[in-house]
C-alpha cells in the first residue's frame, strides 16, 4: 500500500479494485431517479420495512459499495440506496460540490420517495454528507452511522491529505472506476469533468462545526478500522462531542457508541462485511 500511494496512483482507485471483485449485486425491488435542485439522483430501493439510506463513498456506485451488505440488510429493513451528483447512473450537475449542497440532494430524494424519518449509513464521502444531514435536517435521522470518515477535513491524517493533494484526473485512467462509469454512466464524455469537481471537493478544507456535531440529538454509531487514515485523536473527540467517553460504570453507557475495528484499512474496512453487520444489527436494532 505505501508503493501505491508513492506512485500516486489513487487510492480511490485501489478501493474500487478490491470491491469490484468482491460485490454480489442484487436486483432491486425498485430503482429511478429522483428530482433534487434543478438536477437528479439515482435510487435504487430494497427489502420491505423501516427504512434505511445508505449514502456511498468518493467515486463509487451503489454495487460498487453496498454489493455485500444490502442482501443482509434488505432481509427485514426498506434499504434507500443513493448515486450521488455525477456518480454512477446520476447526471453531473452544473453546480459545485459541496457537502451541503449534496445533503440537500438526498433530503430532496427522500421527499421524493415519501421517507419522513429514517436510519442513515454513510461511508468515507457519504459519511461527511450524512453528518450534514444529521445536523441540518434533524428530525429526518432516527439513527446515523458514520463509518471510516470524519466531520472536519483534519479529521483525516497527513498522509490521506497529501494523498489528495496529489491526485490528478489521469491517475483515475484505466481503473474499474472509469470501466463501471463508462457502463453506467447517462454520459460517459462527462468522465473528465466528473473527475475534476470531485478532486476540487478533496482538496478543500471543510469544518461542519464542533458544536453542530455536538447538538446532534441521534444516537450515533462511529465504525473505523484502526489502520484507516481517520485521525483517531479527532475520532475519539467527536465520540466525547457526541456523549462518548464517558466512565459508564458511574454515570451509565451512552446512547451513541464507537467500534474500532483490528487489523483495517480504509480499503479493507468495507469487506469486513459480517463484523459490520454485527455492529449495525447491535446499534440499529
Amino acid at each position: 500500500m505505501k508503493n501505491i500511494f508513492r506512485n500516486n496512483i489513487s487510492l480511490i482507485a485501489v478501493l474500487l479494485i478490491v470491491f469490484h471483485s468482491t460485490a454480489q449485486q442484487s436486483k432491486p425491488g425498485k430503482s429511478g431517479y429522483a428530482p433534487v435542485n434543478g438536477s437528479k439522483i439515482y435510487y435504487e430501493v430494497y427489502g420491505e420495512g423501516k427504512p434505511i439510506v445508505l449514502l456511498h463513498g468518493s467515486f463509487m456506485t451503489i454495487g460498487l459499495n453496498w454489493g455485500e451488505l444490502i442482501p443482509q440488510l434488505s432481509k427485514n429493513r426498506k434499504v434507500i440506496a443513493l448515486e450521488m451528483d455525477g456518480h454512477g447512473h446520476s447526471p453531473l450537475s452544473n453546480r459545485e460540490f459541496s457537502y451541503d449542497s449534496l445533503a440537500s440532494d438526498v433530503i430532496n430524494a427522500l421527499k421524493y420517495l415519501g421517507v419522513e424519518s429514517t436510519d442513515v449509513i454513510g461511508y468515507s464521502f457519504g459519511g461527511t454528507i450524512a453528518y450534514a444531514i444529521a445536523t441540518q435536517y434533524p428530525k429526518l435521522v432516527n439513527r446515523l452511522v458514520i463509518i471510516s470518515s470524519t466531520y472536519r477535513y483534519d479529521g483525516w491524517q497527513k498522509e490521506v491529505r497529501d494523498v489528495l493533494h496529489s491526485m490528478k484526473p489521469e491517475f483515475f485512467t484505466n481503473t474499474p472506476l472509469k470501466a463501471e462509469y463508462d457502463k453506467v454512466a447517462p454520459d460517459p464524455n462527462k468522465w473528465n469533468a466528473f473527475v475534476t469537481k470531485m478532486l476540487a471537493l478533496d482538496k478543500k478544507e471543510f469544518n461542519l462545526g464542533d458544536d453542530n456535531i455536538k447538538n446532534i440529538k441521534s444516537p450515533v454509531l462511529l465504525i473505523a478500522g484502526d489502520n484507516d487514515g481517520v485521525d483517531k485523536q479527532i475520532l475519539f473527540e467527536t465520540y466525547r462531542l457526541l456523549g462518548g467517553g464517558v466512565f459508564a460504570d458511574m454515570t451509565g453507557v451512552p446512547k451513541s457508541q464507537l467500534a474500532i475495528i483490528p487489523a483495517q484499512g480504509h480499503v479493507s474496512l468495507m469487506n469486513q462485511t459480517q463484523t459490520i453487520l454485527q455492529f449495525l444489527n447491535g446499534f440499529l436494532n
